[in-house]
């Protein structure tokens, strides 16, 4: 399937996989720094790709509340539709990322999710549970999913800034190049949801969900991710999350067929 993506980004990953910094050696056996910095890449990087699968996956279900919450709305819809893509581009490169030097990548869950952590916190619920038409049907619901949406994406710009400034990823030009993608598509993530809710009276992020982005945040560079590194029985993932997804809707039909 990624063999269709075939992107200048996806060309310069192949031309350069020489470039992913390899442990340095030492009596042929990689020395303990080297070993150190892959595993943290390869820890941030499994964090990312999570992240950027269920950034696209969830924005289906927020295409859905778009698309009849304004029906007439086509920039705003168009512009939606362009981050989803975007997510979806940036899944694909992780991705790449991780076959190139033959790994997959760590099986982390929702609670690396920032998406999944924020809407559970301000919404109640999971994002797959999120009641669509609960949302389609209340204003103050709309604009709060909005809000939400928005300054996540404002944290991600901010979080790849600082890694772009990291000596740790700029040793890595490949993991480098696909950040630099990501800031460039960060603010056309964030700001047709502060337009829109400018336009329509929805208001700037709550209090609340300020300090929710702020815990989310903390929690995960400063307890989950070292939590991670330093799990000697973290294992790597069996399959990609795109596989499973299309494996699991490809399922769903042949579960209904039974029941009629």
């Amino acid at each position: 399937m990624l063999e269709t993506l075939d992107t200048p980004v996806h060309h310069q990953l192949r031309e350069q996989s020489d470039a992913y910094p390899r442990p340095t050696f030492h009596n042929g056996r990689p020395t303990l720094l080297g070993r150190m910095r892959r595993h943290y890449l390869d820890i941030l990087a499994s964090i990312y790709i999570y992240n950027e699968h269920r950034g696209y996956r969830s924005l289906d279900r927020v295409l859905e509340a778009v698309r009849l919450r304004c029906p007439d709305d086509r920039t705003f819809t168009a512009q939606v539709e362009k981050h989803r893509a975007d997510e979806r581009k940036h899944y694909a490169m992780f991705r790449r990322y991780f076959e190139l030097r033959g790994e997959m990548p760590y099986a982390v869950d929702r609670t690396c999710g920032h998406i999944d952590r924020l809407i559970r916190m301000t919404f109640g619920c999971h994002i797959d549970d999120l009641d669509t038409d609960a949302v389609v049907a209340q204003p103050e619901l709309f604009n709060k999913l909005c809000r939400i949406i928005m300054i996540t994406e404002i944290r991600g710009m901010h979080m790849v800034d600082t890694l772009l400034q990291s000596l740790l990823v700029k040793a890595d030009r490949p993991l480098t190049k696909i950040f630099k993608v990501i800031e460039k598509d960060e603010p056309s993530h964030w700001m047709p949801y502060d337009a829109w809710l400018q336009c329509h009276d929805g208001g700037k992020p709550r209090l609340f969900e300020r300090l929710a982005d702020f815990w989310v945040h903390l929690s995960l560079v400063l307890v989950k991710l070292p939590l991670l590194y330093c799990n000697p029985r973290l294992s790597r993932r069996t399959n990609w999350q795109d596989d499973e997804a299309a494996a699991a809707n490809e399922s769903q039909p042949s579960r209904i067929a039974r029941t009629v």
